[in-house]
C-alpha cells in the first residue's frame, strides 16, 4: 500500500512573514493525518528558515531545483550538497516551468535527476503535456518519453526511488482540472509503461496529480487507484486550501 503524499510547491513566492505564519497553520494538520506524508518546496532563500520551523515536525520539504554542478564557477546556481546540508529530503526536477522558461530539455532533466539521486535525495519527476500535445492525442507519447529519457540515463530501478508526478501543463495556474477520470487514465497508463519494465517499481513508485489541485477535488482525485497524493501549487500558499488537500488525502 503506498502512503498518500501532499506537496507544496510555493514557486517564486513568500516573505519570512508569510512562510512563518503558513507553516504554523496547517502544522497541525499536518501533525494530525498520520498517514498522509506532507512536504513542501520553497524559494531557496527561505530553505534555512523552513528547515528550523519543520525540524521537530513530520513536514519534509526540497528544493525547487538543484544544478548538476556541485561547486564552481556557476553563478545562481543550488548545490545538492547544499540543500542536503541544510537537511532536505526531496528536489523536484523537470517540472514544466523549469521545461519552458529555462529550456530545459528531457535530457538535462535526467542529468539533473541522476545529480539528486547521488546525493542522497530523492527527485520528483514531473511530467506532462502542453494542451496542443494534449489536442493532438500525444499524451501518452509525451509522458513516455519523459520517463524513458530518465530510465536510459539512470535506469529502471532509480525510478523506484523516487516521486513521479504528472502535472498537465494545460492545467497548470488557469483553474482547470483534469477531471478525476481523466487524471486516473494517464496515471494508469504511467504505472503501466513502468510495469512492463519493472512490476515492483511500478507497484511501490508514487504518483502524484500536479494541476491545480484544490481542497474541493483533492478527495475526488486523491480516491482514485493510481493517483497517491497531490504536487499543489497556488492552493498551498492558502493555508485553508492547503489543510483541506490534506485532509482529503487520510
Amino acid at each position: 500500500m503506498r502512503t498518500p503524499l501532499v506537496m507544496g510547491n510555493w514557486k517564486l513566492n513568500g516573505t519570512k512573514g508569510s512562510v512563518r505564519a503558513l507553516i504554523k497553520d496547517f502544522e497541525t494538520t499536518a501533525q494530525a493525518a498520520k498517514n498522509v506524508q506532507v512536504a513542501v518546496f520553497p524559494p531557496t532563500i527561505f530553505i534555512d528558515q523552513v528547515a528550523v520551523l519543520v525540524e521537530k515536525t513530520c513536514i519534509e520539504w526540497g528544493a525547487q531545483d538543484i544544478s548538476t554542478n556541485v561547486s564552481g564557477a556557476y553563478t545562481g546556481e543550488t548545490s545538492p550538497m547544499m540543500v542536503k546540508e541544510f537537511g532536505a529530503k526531496y528536489s523536484l526536477v523537470g517540472h514544466s516551468e523549469r521545461r519552458q522558461y529555462h529550456n530545459e530539455t528531457d535530457q538535462i532533466v535526467a542529468a539533473k535527476f541522476v545529480t539528486i539521486q547521488k546525493h542522497g535525495l530523492v527527485p520528483v519527476l514531473c511530467i506532462g503535456e502542453t494542451l496542443e500535445q494534449r489536442e493532438k492525442n500525444e499524451t501518452t507519447q509525451v509522458v513516455e518519453s519523459q520517463l524513458k529519457a530518465v530510465v536510459e540515463l539512470a535506469g529502471i530501478k532509480a525510478l523506484g526511488n523516487c516521486v513521479i508526478a504528472y502535472e498537465p501543463v494545460w492545467a497548470i495556474g488557469t483553474g482547470k482540472v483534469a477531471t478525476s477520470e481523466q487524471a486516473q487514465e494517464v496515471h494508469a497508463h504511467i504505472r503501466l509503461w513502468l510495469s512492463k519494465q519493472d512490476k515492483s517499481v511500478a507497484d511501490k513508485v508514487q504518483i502524484l496529480y500536479g494541476g491545480s489541485v484544490k481542497a474541493s477535488s483533492a478527495k475526488e482525485l486523491f480516491e482514485q487507484e493510481d493517483i497517491d497524493g497531490g504536487l499543489v501549487g497556488g492552493a498551498a500558499l492558502i493555508a485553508e486550501e492547503f489543510i483541506g488537500i490534506i485532509n482529503g488525502a487520510k
